[in-house]
């Protein structure tokens, strides 16, 4: 049976998606496909940086809402051109350009591991292919590759945040997202390494709920934003942007845009 219905409102015409839902509450949110805070929280502790090899590894999550998961291992080799053109970055805007083309890099990488190689760019022309990604697999799994990177200590002008979430009508899509470091921002990447390690407060059935309905009443179960991150987290915020990996077929350098326009249905026209 075709999946048409379904994929016409899942990261559809690149304003994002939902899935339709099989039943109702809390439970059959569960059932629909585990939430992005749930994929996140599946990851392993990162290692101190001085423990780390040559190589790395990193969970890849596909076939739609996170449905199968592999780990992918990453050469020396690889992870030292990465780690050399970030260290080359003057600044931000060339720091997000490097990102960019890492999670192209990675994404290819995992394409030679795993049946990933056959996403293409938006939900429809790789419908039921093995491999597949949706808005869930690419967020979560791009935020995993910038964890990754940052848990190494090669992030100087970002930090890695949870995943953001944009509605536009009934449609859903999530993005990765870095914020950028402010000046005097002293101990970020301490505080940056603490995150990678930490749980997600948000309860893992909140954004398959959201997505699914937008009710409001699912907010009552999410704690404040300033008790997950502090009372001057907001303060000492910097700009923020999505590194978007959904809008690209697979090894291509991911889109990054200011979070305000990415929010706003900014992205290519992909379907």
């Amino acid at each position: 049976m075709s999946r048409l219905p379904v994929l016409i409102l899942l990261c559809a015409l690149s304003t994002g998606a939902v899935a339709a839902p099989r039943a109702t509450g809390k439970s059959a949110a569960r059932a629909v496909y585990p939430s992005v805070a749930k994929a996140l929280a599946s990851r392993p502790a990162p290692r101190p940086a001085t423990e780390l090899t040559a190589g790395g590894a990193f969970d890849i999550c596909f076939n739609y809402g996170c449905l199968a998961e592999r780990t992918v291992d990453v050469t020396g080799t690889t992870l030292d051109d990465i780690r050399r053109q970030l260290a080359a970055a003057p600044d931000a805007p060339a720091e997000r350009e490097v990102l960019a083309r890492a999670v192209g890099t990675l994404l290819a990488v995992a394409g030679q591991q795993t049946p990933v190689s056959a996403d293409r760019a938006g939900n429809y022309l790789d419908q039921e292919v093995e491999g597949r990604m949706d808005c869930i697999d690419h967020s979560t799994s791009t935020t995993r590759v910038l964890r990754m990177l940052e848990a190494r200590g090669w992030l100087r002008f970002h930090r890695v945040l949870e995943p953001e979430r944009r509605t536009r009508f009934i449609l859903q899509h999530f993005g990765a997202v870095v914020e950028e470091r402010t000046a005097g921002d002293e101990g970020g990447r301490r505080e940056a390494a603490r995150r990678v390690s930490a749980s997600p407060a948000v309860p893992d059935y909140v954004p398959t709920m959201l997505a699914l309905c937008d009710c409001a009443e699912v907010l009552d179960d999410l704690a404040r934003t300033e008790d997950r991150q502090g009372p001057t987290a907001a303060s000492s915020a910097g700009e923020r942007f999505v590194i978007d990996s959904w809008f690209v077929d697979n090894g291509e350098p991911a889109v990054v845009l200011p979070l305000a326009e990415w929010l706003d249905g900014g992205g290519p026209n992909v379907q």
